[in-house]
């Protein structure tokens, strides 16, 4: 950690934080990231720093005044595509997650219009459809983990939504894209660079590298293929939207940024939304009240208010991704610290979400707080926020409410356990230890 020194201006350095050794922090992260969060939050306040692995030294906030002040920085000081190469063996050199500068506006401009407005009602039937079908094959009477068959929604929902492949294709692409996502969340290669070594077809890195592979050759074929169509004009899926998406040079997205696009949108929309999806239902099961008030409106049809306050409350208390970070270019102030080049700065979600000035009894679920109002920009931020915000999170939103209300209406479903799930780190996310354990009915 940087020493820190009096200045005209504050603090040159960081904040203080936790003085356990780097390996230690990085264990205890990797282990229970909210418990680690909560407690050091508790003895330093909303501003600390903490020594980790995959970005170094980081300064965590959790001060919305802060918060705006990174989201609403300069994005050539503030860079998020740095901050989050720990990515790059998943989604590739050409994903946004990875991008600064002018190049992630570009890629951002060809992204962000199939997740916008009227372009996501030609997903409603889909998502439907597939929850629908997926709900009919789920055993009944005995204890299940939710989160596997809300992944089985979700990522189907990908596969023809995203990927716009629902015939004799989808099956082997399927298939592939779960056994990579599934070699990554498993190890601990991903996060720590040194342990990133091809040792074998047996070895951690050595799996996910061949899984990797088997995705490219698929994807890649795809792509192929797709450019051949003669319909590609007619179709509303985002690969084919991406397929005639032009740079303002006129010249289209190249295979190979394709790809990473692909698998960015898996990654932040499969994974995530189904453990979102299981944390609704753990929350839900816990809180007889608005579980019964949200399978009424389910069932009634008459909205979805109640649903979406649902989901942003369960949102706020169990985040997917516990903070978001940026890398330093230049030295920049915040608040009182004059942060040194190369270190990051985090806005964390978990805390910012459990502060009681913006939230009274922060660690209970209160759908109610969000009926008849809009979550603030700089204190719910599931979805990060600023020029950096996830472009489908408006997507991500549509799909669980539709999901959601989709099960409630069509079947039963109750806890098989009284005790409550703890978090567990699942790679970068945050998912129900033992995935949201429950009984359904008919």
């Amino acid at each position: 950690m940087a020493e820190t020194a009096k200045a005209d201006r504050g603090v040159v350095g960081l904040p203080p934080g936790p003085r356990m050794p780097r390996s230690l922090q990085l264990a205890y992260w990797a282990l229970r990231p909210d418990v680690f969060l909560r407690r050091a939050a508790r003895r330093y306040g909303s501003v600390f720093t903490l020594r980790l692995g995959m970005l170094g030294d980081a300064m965590i906030i959790s001060d919305p005044a802060l918060v705006k002040e990174v989201f609403t920085g300069d994005p050539a000081v503030l860079h998020a595509g740095s901050a989050a190469a720990l990515l790059k063996p998943v989604v590739g050199r050409w994903s946004i997650l990875l991008l600064d500068d002018e190049p992630h506006l570009s890629q951002r401009r060809l992204i962000l219009p199939p997740f916008h407005g009227s372009r996501m009602e030609a997903y409603r039937e889909i998502i439907r459809n597939v929850t629908s079908e997926a709900v009919s094959r789920w055993p009944r009477g005995k204890p299940v983990s939710l989160r596997p068959l809300m992944a089985d929604i979700t990522l189907d929902v990908v596969m023809q939504a995203i990927f716009g492949v629902s015939d004799d294709r989808q099956r082997p692409l399927r298939s592939a894209l779960q056994r990579m996502l599934d070699q990554n969340a498993a190890g601990s290669a991903l996060l720590i660079t040194r342990l990133q070594r091809d040792l074998g077809r047996f070895s951690p890195w050595g799996r996910f590298l061949r899984a990797r592979a088997i995705v490219d050759e698929l994807l890649f074929e795809e792509i192929r293929m797709r450019r051949l169509v003669p319909d590609l004009d007619a179709r509303q899926d985002v690969l084919s939207l991406l397929l005639q998406a032009r740079h303002e040079d006129g010249t289209p997205m190249s295979d190979q940024e394709l790809r990473d696009e692909l698998v960015t949108l898996l990654v932040a929309g499969h994974e995530t939304t189904a453990s979102a999806l299981s944390w609704v239902f753990e929350l839900l099961f816990r809180s007889p009240e608005a579980y019964d008030r949200v399978v009424q409106e389910a069932r009634e049809g008459d909205g979805f208010d109640f649903a979406d306050a649902v989901i942003r409350e369960s949102l706020r208390l169990r985040p997917i991704i516990p903070m978001v970070a940026r890398r330093l270019t230049q030295p920049f102030q915040l608040g009182d610290f004059l942060i040194p080049a190369g270190a990051a700065v985090a806005p964390c979600i978990l805390l910012v979400h459990r502060r009681p000035d913006l939230y009274p009894d922060p660690d209970e679920f209160r759908p109610e707080r969000f009926l008849g109002r809009d979550p603030g920009t700089y204190d719910w931020l599931p979805f990060g926020g600023g020029m950096r915000r996830c472009v489908g999170a408006s997507f991500a939103l549509f799909e669980m409410r539709i999901v959601l209300q989709e099960i409630l209406a069509a079947t039963e479903l109750r806890q098989a356990s009284s005790r409550p799930e703890a978090v567990r780190a699942r790679s970068i996310t945050l998912v129900p230890q033992h995935g949201t354990r429950a009984i359904i009915g008919n």
